[in-house]
């Protein structure tokens, strides 16, 4: 018997690295938003963790303000029950929205609601600490260097989380966030939770692409399917069982936009969406959440599920994402027809370290394994102190060479000539 025992079976999941971080999660992973402790309670809750769990799921997400804290009470209450080794599982929850009391300090982002809402969320989950901790909202009345105090505080001093990141923040902010943590060595956020879907795709690909390529941001990608409308549930009219009609509250403008003919244009796409998903070999709802998941740039796809086999079958999205072939997304394209065009760069992209068309060896970038503002800066703070190291190393030498050259000299005035020569060949 092994001295720790593992309960965990990847089976077909795909993992990928949260962001510039080690740790990997599963490329699909669950979430407690409009669920969990809202129409779903009991053993429900444990019986989707289990699925998920069954199916290579390692990520679980949920928030402080969903339900008003009973989501964490229940999926709280399921891993503890399911009992898997904590090492074996990635937790996240969000603060920022409260759980619906009216003190003011009970929300937001200050530095006492980010330390002792976390605290609060960890009370309910039953659980020591959370893998990921993120903002869930930025917080314009609270200075940004105070906001990142407080999430490193959390880490660094508390040890309530590893990590922590973002959710529907701006890319400006998200930098600004950074390079605060870079000048106060403090801890700078490694992933976002924005939405992103076919149908909702311009801050994503555009707006957080510089997060991409200079940070290697992670993201944890919500309403993958558009709130279902990506299913082709919703081709018909609204059934009973769905989240519209749930949430009618809450999704009321999305229901009156599907009458709208933008609304209408949606659901003739889906009806398109559907019939290329049928050739594939698999329907709708797996199309859109492979389509997302083929993104390099997602680390993972947080579905929404009340009932296990809607977990089941969008689990088999693993192994439609190997058939979206270029030309498959073409045709995805040409039904979407709303790709976002990048910002301009006037004949003016700079290409990093081409390949030297004269020689046949290639010009190899240095590596850094972060690719982050700070190493750079650093980097270049080490070369500047390189430089000026080597200037003071060459003065000292020429002060020691003139004094020995001088004694030799006075010693043997004959002798100088020779002395050049015996120093010369010791070098520099």
């Amino acid at each position: 018997m092994p001295v720790v025992e593992s309960a965990f079976d990847p089976k077909d999941m795909i993992f990928r690295h949260l962001g510039p971080t080690g740790l990997k999660v599963s490329l699909f992973s669950l979430g407690g938003w409009l669920t969990y402790g809202g129409t779903q309670k009991g053993d429900v809750v444990k019986e989707c963790l289990q699925t998920a769990w069954d199916h290579g799921i390692n990520f679980f997400d949920t928030a402080e303000v969903y339900a008003n804290g009973e989501s964490e009470v229940e999926m709280g209450r399921a891993l503890k029950e399911l009992a898997w080794p904590r090492d074996e599982y990635v937790l996240s929850t969000k603060i920022f929205f409260g759980t619906g009391r009216k003190e003011p300090n009970t929300r937001g982002l200050s530095k006492k609601h980010v330390v002792e809402g976390l605290k609060s969320s960890l009370a309910r989950l039953q659980q020591p600490y959370v893998d990921i901790v993120l903002a869930h909202r930025p917080d314009y009345a609270t200075p940004m260097k105070e906001i990142v105090e407080g999430f490193t505080q959390c880490i660094r001093n508390l040890n309530l989380a590893y990590y922590w990141g973002t959710s529907e923040w701006s890319a400006t902010q998200i930098m600004e966030a950074t390079q605060i943590a870079e000048r106060y060595n403090l801890i700078a956020p490694i992933a976002e939770q924005p939405q992103y879907n076919a149908f909702h795709r311009e801050r994503f690909e555009v707006e957080y692409a510089p997060l991409f390529k200079q940070f290697q941001y992670g993201t944890t990608i919500w309403s993958p399917l558009a709130s279902g409308l990506l299913t082709g549930k919703y081709n018909d009219g609204i059934p009973e069982d769905s989240r519209f009609a749930t949430n009618k509250a809450f999704f009321e403008s999305t229901i009156k936009e599907l009458q709208t003919p933008e609304g209408k244009a949606k659901i003739e796409k889906v009806k398109k969406l559907t019939k290329v998903a049928e050739e594939l070999g698999g329907n709708c709802t797996q199309l859109a959440l492979a389509w997302a998941a083929k993104n390099p740039n997602v680390s993972t796809v947080i579905l929404g599920a009340t009932k296990t086999e809607q977990i089941i079958d969008n689990c088999k999205a693993v192994k439609l994402i190997e058939k979206l072939t270029p030309e498959v997304m073409q045709k995805i394209e040409e039904i979407l027809q709303n790709k976002p065009s990048p910002p301009p760069t006037f004949g003016r992209d700079r290409q990093r370290h081409p390949p030297d068309s004269t020689s046949s060896a290639t010009c190899t970038p240095r590596a850094h394994p972060f690719q982050s503002l700070r190493i750079h800066r650093l980097c270049a703070l080490c070369d500047r102190r390189r430089s000026a190291l080597l200037a003071e190393v060459d003065h000292n030498r020429k002060i020691r060479f003139d004094a020995w050259r001088w004694k030799v000299a006075y010693q043997n005035p004959a002798s100088e000539k020779e002395a050049w020569k015996r120093w010369g060949s010791r070098g520099m």
